[in-house]
């Protein structure tokens, strides 16, 4: 399977793309996309986020308890392919931007799984079977087919046996819908304005102003005058600097005017809107204009991409991934890491709910510190006993007593 698309091929993706319409004109595809900055921080925040996630491949005991196990998914993308982080940065991009994720079984001579190889949500068609398939047996009652387009231009249809479909928010529950598809005037709108305002800036439409001489000049004079303040005041070495010119000039600044001011305002209206798109909280696209950015806004904000954003997706991720691994094992993402709170909260919560003995040893907490244990390090060591109140006025002249007798 070698042969099959590669998932960092922009070239072959566009080539399978035939680019969304939508009301702007402008051409959407995936590079087009990505060099959105906010697409690309939206994409990169969830997909990075949930990748740094542990993995957890776990059992379910006979007494209801689970214990971890070993899986595919502790290197899903084997000894040679893509790190266990690229991986599920990559899957998780694939959903986020093409609403599907196709893994490919990699086995062995044996049979045995040995990595699940990622393929081009665009090189991969979905073909739902006919009656007569069901009835003849080919495929079981709710199966697809998977027509996978190789590098050499010829197509391979596969099953679900060999290939694991995980779909996003979906109307058939065949195929999930793309974002860039559904999205597409948004981003369409989004993607004129970046090339809008490029184009403002190499048409040179954003001047500073406008010289005009008191009295009258020859064209060469005109261009001398013109470099001289070019070369004086432009660049950021001059800046703050004094232009001196022998000549008698009126400077006319240009200022922002209102079409302007509501074209920058479009600009910020299209960073709330792709984050509107993916859900991602306009601070995490670095848009802080109006927004509570620091202290436990932030912390809240955090918390609530995790409950609403990254949990549905891993939902879908876990669910699909689950069905590789004998029951009862299954594979889940571990959030306590992203959900724990400061560090100072969580040890005043630990001393409430244990009436203030000691949680942590010399050892262990030492071992969180990723340092090596000391010599009787093992054992718990109590916190030492509350200060004693300062004395009152009553308690301080009963301890000192009457004044000696003279």
């Amino acid at each position: 399977m070698r042969n099959a698309l590669s998932i960092s091929d922009p070239a072959l993706a566009k080539w399978f793309s035939t680019g969304a319409e939508n009301y702007s004109g402008v051409d959407i595809s995936e590079s087009s996309v990505l060099a959105l900055s906010a697409v690309w921080r939206s994409v990169a925040v969830i997909a990075g986020t949930l990748a740094s996630l542990p993995l957890r491949s776990l059992r379910t005991t006979a007494d209801g308890e689970t214990e971890p196990v070993g899986s595919i998914f502790d290197n899903p993308g084997g000894q040679y392919g893509p790190t266990p982080y690229e991986w599920k940065e990559t899957a998780f991009a694939h959903l986020l931007l093409h609403g599907n994720c196709f893994e490919f079984h990699v086995r062995n001579d044996a049979g045995g799984l040995v990595s699940l190889e990622l393929l081009h949500p665009l090189g991969v068609n979905i073909v739902e079977p006919t009656m007569d398939e069901y009835r003849s047996g080919k495929l079981p009652l709710g199966g697809k087919w998977f027509d996978v387009t190789l590098k050499d231009g010829k197509a391979a249809r596969f099953d679900a046996e060999h290939i694991t479909h995980i779909p996003a928010l979906s109307m058939d529950g065949l195929r999930g819908l793309s974002p860039l598809q559904v999205a597409r005037n948004s981003l369409g709108t989004a993607a004129a304005g970046d090339r809008a305002a490029a184009k403002m800036f190499s048409s040179g439409a954003l001047v500073s102003g406008l010289v005009s001489p008191e009295e009258d000049m020859e064209p060469e004079e005109v261009g001398e005058i013109k470099r001289q303040l070019n070369q004086n005041v432009s660049g950021w070495d001059n800046a703050g600097a004094i232009a001196v010119v022998n000549r008698r000039l009126t400077f006319t600044p240009w200022t922002l005017s209102a079409v302007d001011a509501q074209f920058l305002q479009s600009r910020q209206f299209s960073i709330e809107e792709i984050a509107r798109w993916w859900g991602v909280h306009p601070t995490l696209l670095m848009q802080t204009d109006k927004q509570t950015s620091w202290g436990t806004g932030i912390e809240e904000q955090n918390r609530g991409l995790g409950r609403t954003v990254l949990s549905p997706w891993a939902q879908r991720f876990e669910q699909r991934n689950s069905r590789l691994l004998a029951q009862p094992r299954f594979v889940a993402f571990d959030f306590a890491g992203l959900e724990r709170p400061s560090p100072k909260d969580e040890v005043e919560l630990l001393m409430k709910q244990t009436g203030g003995k000691p949680i942590l040893s010399v050892n262990e907490a030492r071992k969180r510190l990723n340092l090596p244990p000391v010599e009787g390090g093992d054992e718990l060591i109590p916190p030492p006993p509350p200060p004693l109140p300062a004395p009152t006025e009553d308690e301080e002249e009963e301890t000192d007593g009457p004044p000696a007798a003279e």
